[in-house]
Protein backbone atom coordinates (compact mmCIF):
# COMPACT_ATOMS: atom_id res chain seq x y z
CA UNK A 1 0.00 0.00 0.00
CA UNK A 2 1.15 3.29 -0.85
CA UNK A 3 2.02 6.63 1.94
CA UNK A 4 -0.37 9.34 1.19
CA UNK A 5 1.78 12.77 0.37
CA UNK A 6 2.88 14.20 2.88
CA UNK A 7 2.40 18.25 3.57
CA UNK A 8 5.88 18.81 3.02
CA UNK A 9 5.83 17.12 0.19
CA UNK A 10 2.70 18.91 -1.25
CA UNK A 11 4.03 22.31 -0.20
CA UNK A 12 7.39 21.75 -1.94
CA UNK A 13 5.20 21.72 -5.10
CA UNK A 14 3.71 24.90 -4.48
CA UNK A 15 5.34 28.08 -5.93
CA UNK A 16 4.66 31.71 -5.24
CA UNK A 17 6.13 34.73 -6.64
CA UNK A 18 6.11 37.53 -4.34
CA UNK A 19 6.47 41.58 -6.28
CA UNK A 20 7.26 44.21 -3.75
CA UNK A 21 6.96 47.56 -5.18
CA UNK A 22 8.80 49.38 -2.45
CA UNK A 23 8.40 53.03 -4.09
CA UNK A 24 4.76 52.91 -5.83
CA UNK A 25 3.18 56.05 -4.60
CA UNK A 26 6.37 58.16 -5.37
CA UNK A 27 6.83 56.02 -8.48
CA UNK A 28 3.40 56.65 -9.82
CA UNK A 29 3.64 60.25 -9.03
CA UNK A 30 6.59 60.73 -11.45
CA UNK A 31 4.94 59.01 -14.37
CA UNK A 32 1.94 61.40 -14.04
CA UNK A 33 4.41 64.05 -14.55
CA UNK A 34 3.81 65.93 -10.84
CA UNK A 35 7.54 65.28 -9.77
CA UNK A 36 10.92 65.30 -11.89
CA UNK A 37 12.49 61.44 -11.60
CA UNK A 38 15.44 61.58 -9.20
CA UNK A 39 13.66 64.70 -7.24
CA UNK A 40 13.74 64.56 -3.73
CA UNK A 41 10.13 64.98 -2.27
CA UNK A 42 7.40 63.90 -0.04
CA UNK A 43 3.96 62.89 -0.42
CA UNK A 44 1.98 64.18 2.53
CA UNK A 45 -1.73 64.11 3.97
CA UNK A 46 -3.47 66.16 6.87
CA UNK A 47 -3.55 63.40 9.94
CA UNK A 48 -5.20 64.93 13.51
CA UNK A 49 -5.05 68.19 12.34
CA UNK A 50 -0.92 68.23 11.17
CA UNK A 51 0.72 67.78 8.21
CA UNK A 52 2.13 63.98 8.19
CA UNK A 53 4.44 62.27 5.48
CA UNK A 54 2.99 58.92 3.80
CA UNK A 55 5.37 58.46 1.49
CA UNK A 56 8.85 59.36 -0.02
CA UNK A 57 10.73 59.24 -3.07
CA UNK A 58 14.11 57.62 -2.79
CA UNK A 59 15.62 60.77 -3.71
CA UNK A 60 14.07 62.08 0.35
CA UNK A 61 14.56 58.76 2.04
CA UNK A 62 18.22 58.76 0.74
CA UNK A 63 18.36 62.24 2.82
CA UNK A 64 17.64 60.77 6.54
CA UNK A 65 14.06 61.31 6.30
CA UNK A 66 11.35 59.09 7.11
CA UNK A 67 7.43 58.24 6.54
CA UNK A 68 5.23 59.44 9.63
CA UNK A 69 7.22 62.51 10.19
CA UNK A 70 5.41 66.03 10.33
CA UNK A 71 6.04 67.88 7.16
CA UNK A 72 7.42 70.69 9.63
CA UNK A 73 10.60 68.62 11.11
CA UNK A 74 11.38 66.93 7.70
CA UNK A 75 11.23 70.84 5.95
CA UNK A 76 13.41 71.66 9.07
CA UNK A 77 15.59 69.16 8.07
CA UNK A 78 15.60 69.58 4.37
CA UNK A 79 14.38 72.86 3.90
CA UNK A 80 13.68 72.65 0.09
CA UNK A 81 11.67 69.24 0.22
CA UNK A 82 8.93 69.58 -2.14
CA UNK A 83 5.28 67.94 -0.32
CA UNK A 84 2.77 66.76 -3.30
CA UNK A 85 -0.77 65.01 -2.39
CA UNK A 86 -0.92 62.39 -1.16
CA UNK A 87 -3.69 59.66 -3.42
CA UNK A 88 -4.05 56.39 -2.51
CA UNK A 89 -6.83 56.06 -4.64
CA UNK A 90 -4.48 56.43 -7.35
CA UNK A 91 -1.35 54.39 -6.17
CA UNK A 92 -4.61 51.60 -5.78
CA UNK A 93 -5.54 51.99 -9.30
CA UNK A 94 -1.39 51.83 -10.46
CA UNK A 95 -1.62 48.38 -8.77
CA UNK A 96 -4.36 46.90 -9.49
CA UNK A 97 -3.00 47.52 -12.86
CA UNK A 98 -0.35 45.87 -12.51
CA UNK A 99 -2.26 42.91 -10.80
CA UNK A 100 -3.99 42.48 -14.04
CA UNK A 101 -1.14 42.82 -16.35
CA UNK A 102 0.60 39.77 -14.18
CA UNK A 103 -2.41 37.40 -15.80
CA UNK A 104 0.04 36.97 -18.15
CA UNK A 105 1.85 34.59 -16.29
CA UNK A 106 -1.25 32.91 -13.99
CA UNK A 107 -4.34 33.68 -14.01
CA UNK A 108 -4.16 33.06 -9.81
CA UNK A 109 -2.63 37.36 -9.04
CA UNK A 110 -3.71 38.62 -5.91
CA UNK A 111 -2.56 42.57 -4.34
CA UNK A 112 -1.44 42.22 -1.05
CA UNK A 113 -1.47 45.59 0.92
CA UNK A 114 -1.00 48.88 -1.04
CA UNK A 115 2.60 47.94 -2.19
CA UNK A 116 2.88 43.83 -2.96
CA UNK A 117 0.95 41.54 -4.79
CA UNK A 118 1.86 37.36 -5.08
CA UNK A 119 1.68 34.89 -8.42
CA UNK A 120 0.77 31.56 -7.57
CA UNK A 121 2.89 30.17 -10.64
CA UNK A 122 1.91 26.47 -9.55
CA UNK A 123 1.95 24.64 -12.79
CA UNK A 124 1.84 27.49 -15.05
CA UNK A 125 5.78 26.81 -16.35
CA UNK A 126 5.28 24.67 -18.95
CA UNK A 127 2.83 26.48 -20.90
CA UNK A 128 4.69 29.87 -20.35
CA UNK A 129 7.72 28.03 -21.77
CA UNK A 130 10.06 29.53 -18.71
CA UNK A 131 11.33 28.73 -15.62
CA UNK A 132 10.77 29.89 -12.28
CA UNK A 133 13.93 32.50 -12.31
CA UNK A 134 12.88 33.57 -16.03
CA UNK A 135 9.17 34.54 -14.86
CA UNK A 136 10.83 36.26 -12.40
CA UNK A 137 13.07 38.20 -14.75
CA UNK A 138 11.19 38.98 -17.29
CA UNK A 139 8.20 40.51 -14.76
CA UNK A 140 10.89 42.50 -13.15
CA UNK A 141 11.88 43.81 -16.46
CA UNK A 142 8.83 44.98 -17.90
CA UNK A 143 7.97 46.51 -14.18
CA UNK A 144 11.12 48.83 -14.61
CA UNK A 145 10.15 49.50 -17.83
CA UNK A 146 6.61 51.06 -16.56
CA UNK A 147 8.92 53.03 -14.57
CA UNK A 148 8.44 50.62 -11.34
CA UNK A 149 11.32 49.54 -8.88
CA UNK A 150 10.37 46.07 -8.02
CA UNK A 151 12.31 43.35 -5.37
CA UNK A 152 11.00 39.77 -5.91
CA UNK A 153 11.51 36.56 -3.94
CA UNK A 154 9.62 33.06 -4.56
CA UNK A 155 8.88 30.58 -1.88
CA UNK A 156 6.35 27.52 -1.41
CA UNK A 157 3.94 29.67 0.62
CA UNK A 158 2.57 33.07 0.25
CA UNK A 159 3.71 34.52 3.22
CA UNK A 160 7.13 33.41 3.04
CA UNK A 161 7.80 35.02 -0.58
CA UNK A 162 6.69 38.41 0.42
CA UNK A 163 8.02 38.47 3.58
CA UNK A 164 11.43 37.44 1.57
CA UNK A 165 10.41 40.24 -1.23
CA UNK A 166 9.61 42.96 1.59
CA UNK A 167 12.66 42.45 4.03
CA UNK A 168 15.33 41.46 1.25
CA UNK A 169 16.41 38.35 2.54
CA UNK A 170 17.39 35.21 0.53
CA UNK A 171 16.74 33.19 3.40
CA UNK A 172 13.74 32.60 5.77
CA UNK A 173 15.66 31.66 8.53
CA UNK A 174 17.51 35.84 8.27
CA UNK A 175 13.90 37.31 8.52
CA UNK A 176 13.07 39.30 11.48
CA UNK A 177 10.49 38.56 13.90
CA UNK A 178 8.50 41.69 12.55
CA UNK A 179 8.19 39.38 9.59
CA UNK A 180 5.65 37.46 11.75
CA UNK A 181 2.81 41.17 11.49
CA UNK A 182 1.67 40.02 15.35
CA UNK A 183 1.74 44.00 16.07
CA UNK A 184 4.61 45.82 17.90
CA UNK A 185 3.86 44.55 21.28
CA UNK A 186 4.92 40.84 20.33
CA UNK A 187 7.70 41.60 18.27
CA UNK A 188 8.78 44.32 21.20
CA UNK A 189 8.44 41.17 23.86
CA UNK A 190 10.20 39.02 21.18
CA UNK A 191 13.11 40.57 20.60
CA UNK A 192 13.47 41.34 24.75
CA UNK A 193 13.59 37.72 24.82
CA UNK A 194 16.41 37.34 23.26
CA UNK A 195 14.21 36.10 19.76
CA UNK A 196 15.51 38.68 17.27
CA UNK A 197 14.76 35.83 14.18
CA UNK A 198 12.68 33.62 12.58
CA UNK A 199 15.57 31.05 12.88
CA UNK A 200 15.69 31.75 16.37
CA UNK A 201 11.98 31.11 16.56
CA UNK A 202 12.28 27.93 14.55
CA UNK A 203 14.87 26.53 16.92
CA UNK A 204 12.11 26.79 20.17
CA UNK A 205 9.46 24.39 20.97
CA UNK A 206 6.27 25.74 19.10
CA UNK A 207 3.74 24.95 22.53
CA UNK A 208 5.78 27.29 24.69
CA UNK A 209 5.75 29.72 22.25
CA UNK A 210 2.29 29.33 21.73
CA UNK A 211 0.99 29.82 24.81
CA UNK A 212 2.69 32.75 25.69
CA UNK A 213 1.82 34.53 22.30
CA UNK A 214 -1.42 32.60 21.25
CA UNK A 215 -2.00 30.91 18.37
CA UNK A 216 -1.79 33.24 15.90
CA UNK A 217 1.99 32.85 16.49
CA UNK A 218 2.29 29.31 15.24
CA UNK A 219 0.09 29.82 12.73
CA UNK A 220 1.93 33.02 11.40
CA UNK A 221 5.33 31.15 12.04
CA UNK A 222 4.08 28.02 10.39
CA UNK A 223 3.69 29.89 6.90
CA UNK A 224 6.75 31.88 7.13
CA UNK A 225 8.91 28.26 7.48
CA UNK A 226 6.66 26.69 4.26
CA UNK A 227 4.70 24.37 6.50
CA UNK A 228 1.59 25.83 6.21
CA UNK A 229 -0.04 26.99 2.49
CA UNK A 230 -3.27 29.80 2.98
CA UNK A 231 -3.78 30.24 -0.76
CA UNK A 232 -4.78 33.31 -2.38
CA UNK A 233 -7.62 34.60 -3.51
CA UNK A 234 -7.28 36.11 -6.95
CA UNK A 235 -8.21 39.79 -7.74
CA UNK A 236 -10.08 38.34 -11.20
CA UNK A 237 -12.32 35.15 -10.14
CA UNK A 238 -10.80 32.49 -12.95
CA UNK A 239 -13.10 31.79 -15.61
CA UNK A 240 -14.43 28.10 -15.75
CA UNK A 241 -13.28 27.82 -19.57
CA UNK A 242 -10.34 29.63 -20.93
CA UNK A 243 -8.10 29.35 -23.73
CA UNK A 244 -5.10 31.45 -25.17
CA UNK A 245 -2.34 32.28 -27.28
CA UNK A 246 0.84 33.23 -26.93
CA UNK A 247 2.91 34.88 -29.62
CA UNK A 248 6.66 34.89 -30.83
CA UNK A 249 6.41 38.06 -32.19
CA UNK A 250 3.75 40.82 -31.32
CA UNK A 251 0.97 41.26 -32.88
CA UNK A 252 1.34 44.67 -34.14
CA UNK A 253 -2.06 45.13 -36.18
CA UNK A 254 -5.71 44.06 -35.55
CA UNK A 255 -6.00 42.44 -38.62
CA UNK A 256 -5.53 38.68 -38.07
CA UNK A 257 -6.91 39.60 -34.41
CA UNK A 258 -10.52 37.89 -35.56
CA UNK A 259 -8.48 34.89 -37.18
CA UNK A 260 -7.07 34.15 -34.35
CA UNK A 261 -10.56 34.88 -32.27
CA UNK A 262 -11.58 32.42 -34.34
CA UNK A 263 -9.13 29.27 -33.87
CA UNK A 264 -9.66 30.02 -30.08
CA UNK A 265 -12.65 29.49 -30.16
CA UNK A 266 -12.66 26.38 -31.99
CA UNK A 267 -10.77 25.02 -29.03
CA UNK A 268 -13.29 26.23 -26.49
CA UNK A 269 -15.58 24.29 -28.44
CA UNK A 270 -14.27 21.37 -27.69
CA UNK A 271 -14.61 22.19 -24.46
CA UNK A 272 -17.87 23.30 -24.31
CA UNK A 273 -19.11 20.08 -26.48
CA UNK A 274 -17.14 17.80 -23.62
CA UNK A 275 -19.40 19.08 -20.49
CA UNK A 276 -22.55 19.84 -22.78
CA UNK A 277 -22.55 23.09 -22.18
CA UNK A 278 -22.64 26.34 -24.25
CA UNK A 279 -21.18 29.89 -24.00
CA UNK A 280 -23.84 32.70 -23.03
CA UNK A 281 -20.66 35.27 -22.45
CA UNK A 282 -17.40 35.45 -24.41
CA UNK A 283 -14.33 37.73 -22.62
CA UNK A 284 -11.38 38.72 -24.94
CA UNK A 285 -8.01 39.46 -23.36
CA UNK A 286 -5.77 41.01 -25.15
CA UNK A 287 -1.96 41.80 -23.52
CA UNK A 288 -0.20 44.82 -24.74
CA UNK A 289 3.98 44.59 -24.23
CA UNK A 290 3.88 47.38 -22.28
CA UNK A 291 1.44 46.01 -19.68
CA UNK A 292 -1.75 47.28 -21.17
CA UNK A 293 -4.69 44.92 -21.46
CA UNK A 294 -7.91 45.35 -23.48
CA UNK A 295 -10.62 43.20 -22.65
CA UNK A 296 -13.67 43.02 -25.09
CA UNK A 297 -16.76 41.23 -24.01
CA UNK A 298 -19.95 39.94 -26.30
CA UNK A 299 -23.29 38.18 -24.90
CA UNK A 300 -25.61 36.00 -26.29
CA UNK A 301 -29.27 35.57 -25.60
CA UNK A 302 -28.81 31.61 -26.34
CA UNK A 303 -25.90 29.24 -25.90
CA UNK A 304 -23.07 29.23 -28.40
CA UNK A 305 -20.78 26.91 -29.17
CA UNK A 306 -19.61 27.65 -33.13
CA UNK A 307 -16.76 29.76 -33.57
CA UNK A 308 -18.37 31.49 -36.42
CA UNK A 309 -21.36 32.44 -33.96
CA UNK A 310 -18.77 33.95 -31.76
CA UNK A 311 -16.71 35.59 -34.70
CA UNK A 312 -19.66 37.32 -35.89
CA UNK A 313 -20.55 39.13 -32.44
CA UNK A 314 -17.04 39.93 -31.61
CA UNK A 315 -17.00 41.57 -35.29
CA UNK A 316 -19.58 43.93 -34.25
CA UNK A 317 -18.15 44.54 -31.08
CA UNK A 318 -14.94 45.61 -32.57
CA UNK A 319 -16.65 47.91 -35.32
CA UNK A 320 -18.87 49.90 -32.69
CA UNK A 321 -16.11 50.45 -30.69
CA UNK A 322 -15.82 54.24 -29.79
CA UNK A 323 -12.20 54.43 -29.53
CA UNK A 324 -10.64 51.90 -31.77
CA UNK A 325 -8.15 49.25 -30.60
CA UNK A 326 -4.67 50.26 -30.43
CA UNK A 327 -2.30 47.68 -30.47
CA UNK A 328 0.95 50.09 -29.72
CA UNK A 329 4.12 47.66 -29.82
CA UNK A 330 1.85 44.78 -30.25
CA UNK A 331 -0.02 42.01 -28.20
CA UNK A 332 1.92 39.31 -27.75
CA UNK A 333 -1.15 37.12 -25.52
CA UNK A 334 -4.25 36.97 -26.69
CA UNK A 335 -6.72 34.65 -24.34
CA UNK A 336 -10.24 33.80 -24.92
CA UNK A 337 -12.15 32.99 -21.99
CA UNK A 338 -16.27 31.80 -21.46
CA UNK A 339 -17.34 33.21 -17.83
CA UNK A 340 -20.68 32.31 -18.06
CA UNK A 341 -21.95 29.28 -19.52
CA UNK A 342 -25.25 26.64 -19.15
CA UNK A 343 -26.41 23.24 -20.10
CA UNK A 344 -27.41 22.54 -24.07
CA UNK A 345 -29.88 20.20 -24.69
CA UNK A 346 -29.42 18.62 -27.86
CA UNK A 347 -32.65 18.80 -30.00
CA UNK A 348 -34.00 16.41 -32.44
CA UNK A 349 -34.78 17.96 -36.27
CA UNK A 350 -37.99 16.65 -37.70
CA UNK A 351 -37.63 14.48 -40.32
CA UNK A 352 -40.33 15.83 -42.63
CA UNK A 353 -38.00 19.26 -42.57
CA UNK A 354 -40.92 21.68 -41.62
CA UNK A 355 -40.03 24.45 -40.08
CA UNK A 356 -42.58 26.15 -37.17
CA UNK A 357 -42.57 29.24 -39.24
CA UNK A 358 -41.41 31.56 -36.62
CA UNK A 359 -38.33 33.62 -37.30
CA UNK A 360 -35.41 33.07 -35.33
CA UNK A 361 -34.46 36.82 -33.26
CA UNK A 362 -31.54 35.76 -31.44
CA UNK A 363 -28.55 36.35 -34.15
CA UNK A 364 -30.43 39.86 -34.40
CA UNK A 365 -30.96 40.01 -30.58
CA UNK A 366 -27.53 39.25 -29.81
CA UNK A 367 -26.26 41.97 -32.66
CA UNK A 368 -28.06 44.64 -31.34
CA UNK A 369 -26.91 43.81 -27.79
CA UNK A 370 -23.44 43.73 -28.87
CA UNK A 371 -23.51 47.18 -30.81
CA UNK A 372 -25.81 49.44 -28.38
CA UNK A 373 -25.07 47.75 -25.04
CA UNK A 374 -27.33 45.05 -23.24
CA UNK A 375 -28.81 48.33 -20.99
CA UNK A 376 -30.21 49.41 -24.22
CA UNK A 377 -32.45 46.49 -25.04
CA UNK A 378 -35.46 45.41 -23.87
CA UNK A 379 -38.06 43.30 -24.16
CA UNK A 380 -41.42 43.04 -21.82
CA UNK A 381 -42.46 39.78 -19.82
CA UNK A 382 -45.79 38.59 -18.12
CA UNK A 383 -45.90 39.40 -13.98
CA UNK A 384 -47.91 38.00 -11.98
CA UNK A 385 -50.11 41.25 -10.99
CA UNK A 386 -53.36 41.98 -10.48
CA UNK A 387 -54.01 45.16 -11.94
CA UNK A 388 -53.69 45.35 -16.14
CA UNK A 389 -51.06 48.44 -16.07
CA UNK A 390 -48.80 46.17 -14.08
CA UNK A 391 -49.22 42.80 -15.60
CA UNK A 392 -45.83 43.22 -17.55
CA UNK A 393 -42.63 44.92 -17.04
CA UNK A 394 -39.64 45.90 -18.98
CA UNK A 395 -36.39 43.06 -18.76
CA UNK A 396 -33.18 43.02 -20.38
CA UNK A 397 -33.43 41.05 -24.13
CA UNK A 398 -30.89 38.23 -23.34
CA UNK A 399 -32.95 36.95 -20.17
CA UNK A 400 -34.61 33.80 -20.52
CA UNK A 401 -38.35 33.71 -22.45
CA UNK A 402 -41.27 33.54 -20.57
CA UNK A 403 -44.67 32.78 -22.61
CA UNK A 404 -47.55 35.00 -22.38
CA UNK A 405 -51.17 33.71 -22.13
CA UNK A 406 -52.78 33.19 -25.27
CA UNK A 407 -56.26 33.16 -25.91
CA UNK A 408 -58.12 30.18 -27.96
CA UNK A 409 -57.83 30.06 -31.54
CA UNK A 410 -60.10 32.16 -33.49
CA UNK A 411 -61.10 34.41 -30.19
CA UNK A 412 -59.77 37.73 -30.46
CA UNK A 413 -57.78 39.05 -27.62
CA UNK A 414 -58.84 40.20 -24.41
CA UNK A 415 -56.54 43.10 -23.86
CA UNK A 416 -54.87 45.32 -25.97
CA UNK A 417 -51.60 45.44 -26.66
CA UNK A 418 -50.98 48.81 -25.56
CA UNK A 419 -52.01 51.04 -22.36
CA UNK A 420 -52.91 54.36 -21.90
CA UNK A 421 -51.39 55.52 -18.74
CA UNK A 422 -53.18 57.29 -17.16
CA UNK A 423 -56.30 55.69 -18.26
CA UNK A 424 -58.12 58.25 -20.23
CA UNK A 425 -61.63 59.60 -18.77
CA UNK A 426 -64.56 59.54 -21.12
CA UNK A 427 -67.90 60.44 -20.78
CA UNK A 428 -70.44 57.61 -21.25
CA UNK A 429 -74.48 57.27 -21.74
CA UNK A 430 -75.96 53.49 -20.52
CA UNK A 431 -79.29 52.72 -20.48
CA UNK A 432 -79.05 52.07 -16.51
CA UNK A 433 -76.52 53.08 -14.07
CA UNK A 434 -75.05 49.82 -13.75
CA UNK A 435 -75.44 48.68 -17.11
CA UNK A 436 -72.88 48.79 -20.61
CA UNK A 437 -72.32 51.71 -22.30
CA UNK A 438 -74.26 52.69 -25.52
CA UNK A 439 -72.45 55.73 -26.28
CA UNK A 440 -69.29 57.63 -25.30
CA UNK A 441 -67.10 60.33 -25.71
CA UNK A 442 -63.67 60.77 -26.47
CA UNK A 443 -60.79 63.60 -27.72
CA UNK A 444 -64.42 65.48 -28.61
CA UNK A 445 -65.99 62.81 -30.78
CA UNK A 446 -68.99 60.53 -29.92
CA UNK A 447 -68.70 56.79 -30.37
CA UNK A 448 -71.91 54.77 -30.80
CA UNK A 449 -71.73 51.34 -29.51
CA UNK A 450 -72.82 48.27 -31.58
CA UNK A 451 -71.42 45.30 -30.21
CA UNK A 452 -70.00 44.82 -26.51
CA UNK A 453 -68.81 42.26 -24.11
CA UNK A 454 -68.72 42.48 -20.72
CA UNK A 455 -68.11 42.81 -18.04
CA UNK A 456 -64.93 41.46 -16.50
CA UNK A 457 -64.84 42.48 -13.01
CA UNK A 458 -61.61 43.15 -11.40
CA UNK A 459 -61.98 44.03 -7.22
CA UNK A 460 -59.57 46.20 -5.99
CA UNK A 461 -56.13 44.35 -4.91
CA UNK A 462 -57.09 44.89 -0.71
CA UNK A 463 -53.46 44.20 -0.23
CA UNK A 464 -52.35 47.52 -1.92
CA UNK A 465 -53.48 49.66 1.42
CA UNK A 466 -53.82 49.89 5.07
CA UNK A 467 -57.67 50.37 4.55
CA UNK A 468 -57.48 47.13 2.43
CA UNK A 469 -60.56 49.13 0.39
CA UNK A 470 -60.62 50.64 -2.73
CA UNK A 471 -63.20 50.80 -6.09
CA UNK A 472 -63.80 47.90 -7.95
CA UNK A 473 -63.51 47.83 -12.06
CA UNK A 474 -65.58 46.84 -14.47
CA UNK A 475 -64.37 46.05 -17.92
CA UNK A 476 -66.23 46.15 -21.40
CA UNK A 477 -64.76 45.62 -24.84
CA UNK A 478 -66.92 47.37 -26.68
CA UNK A 479 -66.85 48.17 -30.82
CA UNK A 480 -68.47 51.58 -32.26
CA UNK A 481 -70.34 51.93 -35.40
CA UNK A 482 -66.98 52.47 -37.52
CA UNK A 483 -65.55 49.04 -36.53
CA UNK A 484 -63.16 50.31 -33.81
CA UNK A 485 -62.60 48.94 -31.05
CA UNK A 486 -61.95 50.32 -27.51
CA UNK A 487 -61.42 48.61 -23.50
CA UNK A 488 -63.29 50.83 -21.33
CA UNK A 489 -63.51 50.25 -17.28
CA UNK A 490 -66.52 51.39 -14.89
CA UNK A 491 -64.31 52.61 -11.81
CA UNK A 492 -66.47 51.65 -8.74
CA UNK A 493 -69.72 49.85 -8.21
CA UNK A 494 -72.97 51.94 -8.66
CA UNK A 495 -74.85 51.97 -5.64
CA UNK A 496 -72.31 50.28 -3.66
CA UNK A 497 -69.56 52.08 -4.10
CA UNK A 498 -70.29 55.39 -5.54
CA UNK A 499 -73.38 56.43 -6.46
CA UNK A 500 -71.50 58.09 -9.79
CA UNK A 501 -68.82 56.32 -10.92
CA UNK A 502 -66.36 57.54 -13.37
CA UNK A 503 -65.52 55.79 -16.69
CA UNK A 504 -62.04 55.75 -17.99
CA UNK A 505 -60.36 54.43 -21.72
CA UNK A 506 -57.79 52.10 -20.62
CA UNK A 507 -56.30 50.58 -24.02
CA UNK A 508 -57.53 50.80 -27.84
CA UNK A 509 -57.24 46.95 -29.99
CA UNK A 510 -55.12 47.48 -33.32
Amino acid sequence: MSEAPSEHRYLAERRYLAIYLPFLPSERAMREGAAPPDAAFALIAKQRGAQRIMALSPAALSLGLSAGMMLADARAQEPDLVALEHRPEADNALLLRVVEACERYTPMVAPDGEDAMVLDLTGCFDSLEMDETGVRNDLVTRLSRLGLRALAASAATPDAALALARFGKSSLRELPVSALALGEDAHLALRRAGLRTVGQLADRPRAPLAARFGKAMSIALARLLEEQDRRITPHRTLPPIWVEQRFAEPMATVKPLLGVIEWLAGQARDLLVARGRGGRRYEVSLFRTDGHIARLAVDSGLPLREPADVVRLFRERIESLADPLDPGFGYDLLRLSVPLHEDVSEGQVRLDEETSGKPDLAPLLDRLQVRFGAECLHRFAPRDEHLPEYADRLVPAASAPQSWPQPEVGEPPLRPLFLFDPPQPVTVLAEVPDGPPRRFGWQGRQHRVVRQEGPERLAYPWWKTVEATGPTRDYYRIEDEDGRRFWLFRHGLYGSEKTDPRWYLHGVFA
